[in-house]
């Protein structure tokens, strides 16, 4: 990277610092749509206020979703499935196994109630052809912050969308694996604090957070409920594309989960992957260098580590009923983090994740993405930070998966 690169580079690091050493919460200027535009990807949570995280899940607002033209029952004419991508979908471009984990808990954690979710749940996996995770047989269960089935919080605006997207995905990567749904009574930072924490004291052995606001100088205040040692604990990325990072996945304890975008393909792998444009990727203000991340252009945690699809443009067949009427095609790096959770469930390492050391260790063993940016109107100059190169960069990470072996 050339000198005048570079010094744009620590000119933005200084810039991110001194917005995140002065604001608790942070929300991105709304670029204008021109109005003939093509209808953007809507996200499904509004800004956060200060001290309060919002979900990243992103709808596909397009009439087709990206994916043709919709049948009368939210189909694709003359198809049996859903648009988006489903099960095998993804077992195809990550070289998943259909079998495995059957010993994990998987636990989604998020803000306000979803009535309908083990309901939808159970229509996912019914239509995918997946075996049944219910209350009654023991797979599934919900409760609220505090680990109680009652009373269950208030519905917090449309995060049931977020909720049906986090227990579909974790279904699809892994389903064998037990689901816990952990409802927090808000969106503030302390309430989905305390879920987490619950979800640890409840057995889970992974746990996937599709939220988060960008970092500030409170951030640190809740960083101890995502610490748990003998279980990895996720974080979406975000979708502001090359911006402040979020927390919670800018904790050094955190998995943190970037985003692509997903095309099938007549390579060898059948598939490709490039960095989707509005995953989040940052350089920490305010939490340090871990010793396993080593690259070079920023003095903090660089956020991402990993990724998966998130695009809502190449996105997730989702099915949920409390907001939406049906299928519909959600992405974001919402989808990312639970997707990944249920990889990791599949290799059975939950216990080797007290950071995310071991992906980089075995980044080898990843699917390199290379390819695309997220630096929207930012100056960049190209680097990894924003783009993806060769090797690690921010957008995502050291790669998606390749088959389990790397987790």
């Amino acid at each position: 990277m050339g000198s005048k690169s570079m010094h744009r580079i620590r000119r933005r690091f200084a810039a991110v610092a001194a917005v995140a050493a002065t604001a608790v919460a942070f929300v991105p200027a709304v670029s204008a749509v021109p109005a003939a535009a093509e209808p953007l990807p809507q996200e499904v949570c509004g800004p956060a206020a200060a001290g309060f995280a919002r979900c990243f899940a992103e709808v596909d607002s397009r009439p087709s979703g990206g994916f043709g033209v919709r049948g009368a029952a939210g189909t694709t004419a003359g198809t049996a499935l859903p648009d988006g991508y489903g099960p095998a979908d993804l077992r195809s471009a990550y070289r998943l196994p259909a079998t495995g984990g059957a010993e994990e808990t998987i636990a989604v954690v998020d803000s306000g109630d979803a009535p309908n979710a083990e309901a939808d749940l159970a229509v996912y996996r019914k239509t995918y052809g997946l075996a049944p995770c219910t209350t009654e047989n023991g797979c599934f269960r919900k409760v609220n912050q505090r680990g109680d089935a009652k009373p269950l919080p208030p519905r917090d605006g449309d995060w049931p969308v977020e909720t049906a997207l986090d227990l579909d995905l974790a279904s699809a990567a892994c389903p064998q694996c037990k689901l816990l749904l952990v409802e927090g009574d808000d969106a503030q930072f302390a309430s989905l604090g305390a879920a987490v924490d619950t979800a640890v004291g409840l057995g889970a052995t992974i746990v996937s957070n599709s939220y988060g606001a960008p970092e500030s100088s409170a951030s640190g205040d809740f960083a101890a409920h995502y610490r748990h040692p003998g279980v990895a604990v996720l974080a979406s990325s975000g979708d502001e594309g090359f911006a402040v990072p979020n927390a919670p996945a800018a904790y050094d304890s955190v998995v943190a989960v970037g985003g692509t975008s997903l095309v099938k393909a007549g390579n060898a792998r059948g598939w490709t992957e490039s960095a989707y444009h509005d995953a989040t990727s940052g350089c920490s203000a305010w939490v340090g260098k871990p010793a396993w991340q080593t690259d070079p252009n920023c003095p903090g945690r660089t956020v991402a580590d990993v990724s998966a699809v998130a695009d809502p443009e190449t996105g997730l067949a989702v099915y949920e009923t409390t907001v939406e009427t049906g299928w519909t095609v959600v992405g974001g790096t919402s989808a990312s983090a639970p997707f990944v959770a249920g990889v990791i469930a599949l290799a059975g390492h939950h216990d080797q994740y007290p950071d995310a050391s071991r992906l980089y260790a075995h980044a080898a063993q990843l699917n390199d993405v290379v390819g695309g940016d997220n630096a929207g109107t930012q100056e960049c100059g190209g680097d990894y930070l924003c783009t993806a190169v060769a090797g690690y960069d921010g957008p995502t990470g050291n790669g998606s998966p390749a088959g389990p072996a790397a987790f």
